[in-house]
C-alpha cells in the first residue's frame, strides 16, 4: 500500500515539472487514489513476473539463491 501523502507530494512535483494542471472536474484526492491504484496494480504484476523469473518458473536454482542469501548475511 502506497503512502498517499508521499504520492501527493510526488504528483505535485511531477505535475509542476510538466506544467500540468488538474482539471477542476477531477478532485485532487480522487486523482491521488486512482493513481495509487494504477501503480499498485502494475506493481503487483511486476512482482509476479519477477517471482517467476527468480524461481525459474517453478524450477528454482537453489544454489544460486543460496549464494545470494549468503552474500547478504553478515559475517559470523
Amino acid at each position: 500500500m502506497l503512502d498517499r501523502a508521499v504520492v501527493e507530494e510526488f504528483l505535485d512535483y511531477q505535475l509542476e515539472d510538466y506544467d500540468l494542471e488538474i482539471p477542476p472536474t477531477i478532485p485532487k484526492e480522487t486523482l491521488i487514489e486512482v493513481f495509487c491504484q494504477y501503480v499498485e496494480d502494475d506493481y503487483y504484476e511486476w512482482l509476479k513476473d519477477n517471482f517467476k523469473a527468480f524461481f525459474n518458473h517453478g524450477n528454482p536454482y537453489w544454489e544460486w539463491i543460496k549464494a545470494k542469501c549468503v552474500s547478504l548475511s553478515p559475517p559470523i
